[in-house]
């Protein structure tokens, strides 16, 4: 049997009051990218930072490449590495300062160091700013050199930690291309994110997360199709209708009508296209006007919301810091 990546039996970890881990059970094979998917406190970075040897599960068990993370715990140091939600290097060196002090503490000499900076320079784009100092650096620069200094040393394993809150799409779409990168010279990446489309372009498989407890599994076409064949989005083209169009779809479809974030947005699982006809065929008749509509496979964002009751989206407490 393939040696998994990652190994976990009912891990918890416990903050107070709060179960920020509440028997998590995890088995991940060597290869790819498995995605981490949860809201905003729902135990992603606390998971990471145990199989990271950062914090100590205080329940269950926990081995990261075949070793043990509390009584290997530098083992598993010396084969993984961790980029998290916040930028890592010093913002008052250059980039290429950066990367060279990090090679050196890895036990590069001064030229093997040098060599090693400029190559992963080079490799993300940062030719250019290599001798301007981090804290210049735009929010999509600081990522990709974060990124960088995580893989100065290839690990067999990395850890990224939701690598791009806050970036725009395009530095965004640069760090996944990176990511893809990584895992195409053989390193296998645990990606924690919020951000569903995310986990829909580079997982190959995703576990979803919520309260501390895995409460699903699988690659995302499994995922989607636990929650229905067909998903049908409308959005009416006056907000004020939405209350009438929720209620014409719900009587013809015969099932639940989400509202969704978008004021004038509304979504529901159907299983065929004949009663949708209807639907629509109602709403015309109600003269309720719609912007858009449109039938296809649900997306992860439905799976999310049928799986937890609440949208990814939405922002519970911020995870414990440890």
């Amino acid at each position: 049997m393939t040696e998994l990546a990652i190994e976990t039996h009912g891990l918890v970890k416990v903050f107070g009051k709060e179960r920020a881990v509440d028997g998590v059970d995890l088995a991940i094979e060597r290869g790819g990218i498995h995605g981490f998917l949860g809201p905003n406190g729902a135990g992603k970075t606390t998971c990471i930072r145990m199989l990271a040897t950062l914090l100590r599960p205080d329940a269950g068990t926990a081995t990261v490449l075949g070793h043990d993370v509390i009584h290997a715990a530098d083992e598993v140091r010396s084969l993984v590495s961790l980029t998290g939600q916040f930028a890592s290097v010093d913002g008052d060196l250059t980039g290429r300062e950066n990367l060279r002090l990090i090679g050196k503490l890895f036990g590069y000499s001064g030229p093997q160091a040098l060599k090693r900076a400029d190559e992963l320079l080079g490799a993300f784009g940062l030719d250019d700013a290599a001798d301007r100092q981090v804290k210049k650096y735009s929010g999509g620069m600081r990522r990709r050199i974060d990124i960088a200094a995580s893989i100065v040393v290839t690990p067999e394993l990395l850890f990224l930690d939701e690598p791009t809150t806050g970036l725009d799409p395009r530095s965004r779409n640069e760090v996944w291309d990176i990511i893809r990168a990584m895992v195409g010279s053989g390193t296998t990446v645990m990606l924690t994110t919020q951000y569903l489309d995310e986990a829909d372009q580079l997982a190959d498989r995703i576990s979803v997360i919520d309260r501390g407890k895995i409460i699903a599994e699988g690659t995302s076409s499994e995922l989607k199709a636990s929650v229905g064949s067909g998903s049908l989005h409308v959005r009416v083209m006056h907000r004020a209708d939405r209350p009438a169009a929720k209620a014409i779809l719900e009587r013809e479809l015969g099932v639940e009508v989400v509202e969704m974030v978008d004021p004038q947005g509304l979504t529901a699982a159907v299983e065929a296209s004949g009663p949708v006809t209807r639907a629509l065929t109602a709403l015309e008749g109600a003269s309720v006007e719609l912007a858009q509509f449109a039938l296809g496979q649900p997306t992860l964002d439905e799976v999310f919301l049928a799986l937890t009751g609440h949208p990814a989206e939405e922002s519970t407490d911020e995870e414990v810091a440890a």
